[in-house]
């Protein structure tokens, strides 16, 4: 059993839902993204996403394509990114990549698997890469027992999620609106129906990303999903404070509110 499934478990137990922050890795620069993982940590991040910069980021809204766009003009790559999960793998949050295709296809899947399994690396989204085509990479992963996450979108119909709840592995990634990442200021009314739809059909735990910009937003959601994905808010109260020297203080205070909101 994975760190992720191990974490999802615990939290059953507990009636609770997980808490997974996003940020993008390299923003504002490394050694900030690091200090930020290990205070999401110790604010009650239950396990962490971190973004790997990509030139071409079509799943994502115009703030972490942003944050993307300031990790790269740093010079950070996919590399680095796997340097510095290996320094944070003493900690017991699972963390989880979201990177595109290029990127891994560059690196070679193989290497990039084995890379992960030696950097402590938990998890991998990939949302280009869809199952029907990922069989390779689906293989070289489960080598080296990394859990690969893909995604069910609103418009998904059942044997679509049920081909994503057979080849998913940790949890199950429901993007909670058509179109790219933000927060939004209200959040669909289906949404509750939709995640019964797919945990009628799968026994994956659903973990619900895309627009979450709310304690409590987060709250509500984490009444029926197993998971709440917080991510273009996180990297939002980050650009704001870019040089401000309490930004690390202020995101872990900021994540706090959405553990304490999904835990209460």
């Amino acid at each position: 059993m994975s760190r992720i499934n191990r974490a999802f478990d615990r939290l059953k137990k507990k009636g609770q839902s997980a808490l997974i922050p996003f940020i993008m890795a390299g923003d504002p620069d490394m050694k900030t993204t690091e200090a930020l993982v290990l205070r999401m940590a110790e604010a009650g991040a239950d396990m962490i996403e971190l973004g790997v910069p990509f030139s071409d980021p079509i799943a994502d809204g115009p703030t972490i394509q942003a944050a993307s766009e300031r990790a790269l003009q740093n010079g950070v790559n996919l590399k680095e990114v796997l340097h510095m999960a290996e320094r944070l793998s003493g900690i017991n949050t699972p963390l989880v990549l979201m990177t595109y295709f290029n990127p891994v296809l560059r690196y070679g899947l193989r290497d990039f698997a084995e890379s992960c399994g030696r950097s402590g690396v938990d998890g991998v989204i990939i949302p280009d890469l869809p199952p029907e085509e990922a069989g390779q990479w689906i293989s070289e992963a489960r080598k080296t027992s990394l859990d690969t996450v893909f995604l069910i979108a609103p418009t998904s119909p059942p044997d679509r999620i049920r081909l994503v709840s057979r080849y998913s592995r940790g949890f199950i990634y429901y993007v909670s609106v058509t179109g790219v990442t933000g927060a939004r200021e209200n959040l669909p009314d289906d949404l509750e129906p939709a995640v019964k739809r797919i945990k009628e059909q799968s026994k994956k735990p659903v973990a619900v990303g895309f627009g979450i910009s709310t304690p409590e937003q987060a709250k509500k959601i984490g009444s029926f999903a197993d998971g709440v994905i917080v991510g273009s808010a996180i990297v939002k109260m980050i650009e704001e404070n870019l040089r401000h020297p309490e930004l690390t203080s202020r995101v872990k205070d900021f994540v706090s509110a959405f553990a304490q909101a999904l835990k209460s």
